[in-house]
């Protein structure tokens, strides 16, 4: 019970509930105010005018979310004018909708915001339709109405920032620390379950993708804040928060093992491995309730527990060494020393997160030069061009344009000429459904099916209990306030609150509120069907058909990733932003195709061609990464010997094969090639380095030198780091050559033939 009421007060103080509020005070306040003064007809017009310029209301650039708004209010007023002016001719207002349908949908080119500008231009295009104005005198006071509506929600959204300037930032650290954690705690089970690998880590792709997601939103809200004056503490406090973020997401991202190693020298002495995972899973909770505490605000919990668990850890290496001795034990002791070290790292990110959250006047200043900061930014490209570019079948949203504007078209027909009651409830239905992949519109259509269903089912029995004016009122004004807070978390539940709210509300006009949940039920089921229909048959998108470039991406940010990390061995001080910026545009690159593999999953089973293939390069690429992240890690954070001519000549190596990989997937041929005996060679010193060093403490602990110092240590870690990746990755990178040309044999050449 306690739990839930934690979980209640949670949401009750996110931002997510916030934005229900302000879409709530921003409807009532002209309604309640019209009606006191005797204008209550006019606040319809005001709120739908509210209503409909709030979608693009989100977190991020208060420029760019002011600018939304803006264009979200001329283009609906324009819409709904055309709609209103074209309604008594049919054959006028079917080409006004196919023209709207298309154009307005294609703005989605432009990026996530302007997808909800799209989409609220689209909803201005169906509420147009239960709209009943007759004259141009009507039609013109309504859409003032509704413009003045869209600036008094701009006025409104202004209020709540001031109250709460800092809720939206506050609520993605949370989101993003609670993601983190979990994360961290799945990539502790990676360790000792051998038989669920290959579960956990679908799971994580998921993770990753979300967690990449809140951080570039949190970039744009954050590194675009900055003020003439500088930040202020609280701005201060909440960056150094994000900055710690992405340090452990990123340490965490180094750290993904070669497990089949792992298998191989613990073997049946997994138990050493224990109090590794039982760290992991101790900073994972850790990390959880801390991302509770930047909402609610109360005490921080001891850290001791975290440096106990710590202490075990560096204990078991001790253990270890005790139990398998030298020199036999070395190799564990250095992957579990490693292993700590990496930890070590986290806990330190952890308890400056925990500092600053205990004292913001405490926190130490972070200094972000604007044009260093700013290369850290995804920033949209707006240009017309971008629009040309997409109209083409090979686009995905044009793709999606034309199949939405034929469903669209053909719901209004079928509506019209059946005669359906509410034509429109057909057409809300598709829109909110549909989307580009087939896969999350099936989605969508079963939860939205069953929320409408549940939805009604309430409806029904609140409505056999009561016939109260003011009952259906409140459910009807409280419904749409929570569904608005679920928005992003549960849609099922958003379409039960959605219809809730419907039934309500138009139960106040029309007594027979039976008739009202039937048809709503009724236009709700068609549209589904219709959006579904659509989707499979009229041009559609399979994920498998459209990955080329995603793949070709992350081959090419991995290759520059490498590179960077080449770059960063040579010379740490002078090239870091470089290896950062190279860190941050790969991470975003694999979480698209982290991404993409997801929708495959969603695709029907016929259209996942080669499923276990595009598997393998997803985990192969992911893993290449997260093996460059540990060098360029260990880089950062120790005072490493000179790069030698054996790293650089499998630098070279490794690098061509992502490019022969590349060059496999844009179905071209390159003789481009390095000299096997040379690699050959290279890679045999480097393991020889180790093994040199590793001779000469055997030496030194025959002589009686148990004790190890930390510059012995420390050059052993690298010898041993450095070989072993350098030989991983030169592996990984000729099954990615291998898997591309496969994948180029089985999937790109037929693709060409059809």
């Amino acid at each position: 019970m306690k739990e839930k009421l934690k979980h209640l007060e949670l949401f009750l103080k996110s931002s997510d509930f916030n934005r229900g509020i302000r879409i709530g005070v921003a409807i009532a306040i002209p309604f309640a105010l019209l009606y006191f003064l005797g204008y209550f007809e006019y606040a319809p017009a005001i709120a739908v005018g509210t209503f409909l310029n709030s979608p693009s209301d989100i977190p991020g650039s208060i420029k760019r979310k002011v600018n939304a708004i803006l264009i979200s209010i001329l283009l609906s007023m324009v819409i709904t004018a055309a709609i209103l002016f074209a309604k008594p001719f049919l054959v006028v207002l079917i080409l006004v909708i196919t023209i709207i349908s298309f154009i307005v949908s294609l703005l989605s080119v432009y990026g996530f915001r302007a997808s909800l500008v799209s989409f609220s231009g689209l909803l201005a295009m169906i509420i147009a339709f239960a709209i009943q104005k007759q004259t141009t005198q009507e039609i013109l006071v309504h859409l003032g109405l509704m413009t003045l509506g869209g600036l008094w929600y701009l006025v409104v959204s202004y209020v709540f920032q001031k109250l709460a300037p800092k809720k939206d930032q506050n609520q993605l650290l949370s989101d993003s620390l609670l993601l983190i954690g979990e994360y961290l705690k799945l990539r502790a089970k990676l360790l000792t379950k051998k038989t669920k690998r290959d579960e956990l880590l679908k799971k994580t792709f998921v993770l990753q993708n979300q967690i990449n997601e809140k951080h570039e939103t949190l970039r744009e809200a954050l590194l675009t804040a900055r003020k003439r004056s500088g930040r202020s503490r609280y701005e201060e406090k909440q960056l150094l928060i994000f900055v710690s973020s992405i340090k452990i997401f990123e340490l965490i991202e180094a750290k993904h093992l070669d497990y089949k190693m792992i298998d191989s020298i613990f073997g049946e002495r997994k138990s050493f491995l224990k109090a590794s995972k039982k760290l992991n899973k101790i900073m994972g909770n850790h990390l959880i309730v801390l991302s509770e505490l930047l909402i609610q605000n109360e005490k921080i919990p001891n850290k001791d527990v975290l440096l106990k668990a710590l202490s075990k850890t560096k204990e078991s290496i001790n253990q270890y060494v005790e139990s398998v001795q030298l020199p036999e034990a070395r190799e564990g002791a250095l992957v579990l020393q490693n292993l700590y070290d990496y930890q070590e790292q986290l806990l330190e990110e952890i308890r400056v997160i925990r500092r600053v959250m205990a004292n913001v006047h405490d926190a130490s200043k972070i200094s972000l030069k604007r044009e260093s900061s700013n290369q850290f930014l995804t920033l949209q490209e707006y240009r017309f061009n971008v629009l040309l570019q997409n109209l083409s079948l090979k686009s995905t949203i044009f793709r999606h344009s034309l199949r939405l504007t034929f469903a669209l078209v053909f719901g209004y027909l079928f509506g019209y000429f059946l005669e359906i009651q509410n034509t429109y409830w057909i057409l809300l239905t598709i829109i909110v459904i549909m989307r580009p992949s087939y896969g999350l519109t099936r989605l969508r259509t079963k939860d939205r099916i069953i929320g409408t269903l549940i939805g009604a089912a309430i409806a029904l029995s609140i409505v056999s209990i009561t016939q109260n004016i003011v009952v259906y009122s409140i459910l009807a004004f409280s419904s749409l306030i929570f569904a608005v807070s679920l928005l992003q978390q549960n849609y099922k539940s958003v379409a039960a609150l959605v219809t809730i709210s419907i039934v309500f509300v138009y139960s106040l006009m029309n007594p027979d509120a039976y008739e009202v949940i039937q048809y709503r039920v009724l236009d709700t089921i068609i549209g589904a069907i219709i959006a579904i229909v659509t989707n499979y048959l009229i041009l559609p998108t399979w994920e498998i058909d459209n990955q080329k470039q995603i793949l070709v991406n992350a081959l090419k940010m991995n290759k520059n990733y490498l590179l960077a990390t080449q770059e960063l061995y040579k010379n740490p001080d002078i090239n870091k932003l470089h290896y950062n910026l190279a860190r941050k545009e790969v991470f975003l690159a694999i979480s698209n195709l982290n991404a993409s593999f997801q929708r495959l999953t969603q695709d029907p089973k016929s259209k996942q061609k080669e499923f276990e293939l595009v598997y393998e390069i997803v985990t192969i690429n992911q893993t290449m990464v997260s093996a460059i992240a540990s060098i360029g890690n260990f880089i950062i954070n120790h005072k490493t010997t000179p790069a030698s001519k054996e790293f650089d000549i499998l630098i070279d190596k490794i690098s061509n094969s992502l490019q022969l990989a590349c060059t496999n997937l844009q179905v071209k041929t390159s003789n481009a090639k390095v000299a096997e005996e040379i690699v050959e060679k290279a890679e045999n010193k480097l393991l020889n380095a180790y093994q040199k060093l590793s001779n000469l403490r055997d030496e030194s602990i025959k002589k009686g030198n148990t004790e190890i110092d930390q510059k012995t240590l420390h050059a052993l870690q690298e010898a041993y780091l450095i070989s072993n990746h350098m030989v991983w990755l030169k592996s990984l990178s000729e099954s990615l050559k291998k898997a591309t040309n496969k994948y180029k044999k089985t999937i790109l050449e037929n693709q060409l033939t059809h």
